[in-house]
């Protein structure tokens, strides 16, 4: 007696999830950079033109973190319609691991005092935690 194999439904061939899940996350860390990138471009127009302070320079980098942050968590809690919050943290931890690798690629180092590095961390972290939870 042979038993016949029952597919899930909803799952299709050669579809599995991890892959998708992958996919999506690198999607929307690529969206996440574009959006750094053209935000930072307009900070320097800014800086450009109006000859902005260093302080308010700064402020505009942690703001560019921060929305870059809550962008990223909010689409891949969209996505991935569960956990959305955790989602959101992973996104925002992987934004702030690629900033942190690049740094230390380009800059052979960090450059920063420590309670600076981990409160970028904790900015990027929580900012896509924040929009996980409001997708």
């Amino acid at each position: 007696m042979e038993k016949k194999l029952r597919k899930a439904p909803g799952k299709g061939q050669g579809e599995s999830k991890p892959a998708v899940s992958l996919l999506s996350v690198l999607k929307i860390l690529l969206a996440m950079y574009m959006v750094t990138g053209i935000m930072l471009l307009i900070l320097s127009a800014m800086l450009y033109r109006m000859q902005l302070s260093e302080s308010v320079v700064s402020v505009g980098i942690v703001l560019i973190y921060v929305i870059s942050g809550l962008l990223g968590g909010f689409l891949c809690g969209k996505v991935m319609k569960r956990k959305r919050f955790i989602w959101g943290m992973v996104m925002g931890a992987s934004y702030f691991l690629i900033l942190a690798l690049g740094s230390v690629v380009f800059q052979k180092g960090i450059n920063m005092e420590i309670s600076r590095f981990v409160t970028t961390l904790v900015l990027c972290t929580a900012s896509g935690m924040i929009g996980g939870m409001a997708s």
